[in-house]
């Protein structure tokens, strides 16, 4: 099993540098950006978490700047967008970053994705809400088109474009793994269709009880179940917590630190670290 790390890096945070070099120093896989645009004043939509959304959420870095940073003083370190908002984004820019990102860090980008939650953060960016499902799938489409093919074209109701040429493509290919997240069974169908990999958050579902159904809409589509990672978001740092999702063949589970300084966030990759260990 894998072992990942997710922060909200923000101006009062540890900086995703230094972060990124503690975790490489301790034995970490993965590291995964949160990503929000912005957070509209109004706040009509309900936070999934619960009541009260935390002051990181307003506060976050752009993910693919601070990846950058954290890619060019570290040498092994998953590089990682947990998860990067398609429907506010533009798919041929997004594309050239993804790719960008790749060729920097030597193929070591994951490409976590969803859809969101806030209707007017979105709509900010001109997404309706109730289409956003179909908007990511074809972005996503378009994505994995610009970072592999040399001319790419697509036309879709949401995303179209005629054939044109951009560089560097990915280094990993066809392109970098996308992981969608989400949970049972709406996001795990959505894995199911176009993914490389389903990423749920523990706590919101019963993931443990949803890799079987999960297992089985990968074979009702014919592909191999094997092939395609479950990553567990929001799994407490503790071994025994840990265990069941091994046992169940998760390949990577993903621990939240606080947007915290330095001085609060080593000691706590420290702990966690030692725990990895018990659990290997």
């Amino acid at each position: 099993m894998r072992y990942g790390l997710s922060m909200f890096p923000t101006d009062y945070s540890i900086s995703p540098a230094d972060l990124g070099i503690a975790m490489e120093a301790r034995g970490f896989e993965s590291y995964w950006a949160p990503e929000h645009s912005h957070i509209p004043v109004s706040r009509k939509s309900p936070w999934p978490g619960g009541a009260e959304l935390p002051k990181a959420y307003y506060d976050v870095m752009d993910p693919f700047v601070a990846l950058a940073a954290m890619s060019s003083v570290t040498k092994k370190l998953k590089l990682a967008t947990g998860i990067c908002l398609v429907v506010q984004r533009d798919p041929i820019q997004t594309a050239k970053e993804i790719c960008t990102l790749d060729t920097l860090s030597g193929g070591r980008f994951l490409f976590g994705v969803g859809a969101g939650w806030n209707a007017e953060e979105m709509a900010d960016h001109g997404t309706k809400f109730s289409e956003r499902m179909e908007v990511m799938r074809e972005r996503i489409e378009a994505i994995k088109l610009i970072c592999s093919k040399s001319k790419p074209e697509y036309h879709g109701r949401h995303v179209n474009f005629e054939p044109f040429m951009t560089w560097p493509k990915s280094v990993q290919k066809p392109h970098p793994p996308v992981i969608v997240g989400g949970g049972y069974p709406h996001g795990a169908r959505r894995a199911a269709e176009y993914g490389d990999g389903w990423m749920p958050i523990n706590g919101r579902d019963d993931v443990a009880a949803s890799i079987p159904k999960f297992r089985q809409m990968l074979a009702e589509r014919d592909r191999d179940p094997d092939s395609v990672e479950i990553s567990v978001f929001g799994v407490m740092p503790d071994a025994e917590k840990i265990k069941p999702f091994r046992d169940a063949g998760v390949k990577r589970v993903v621990f939240g630190l606080p947007s915290e300084a330095a001085d609060k966030i080593i000691p706590m990759l420290d702990k966690m670290a030692e725990v990895m260990r018990k659990a290997m």
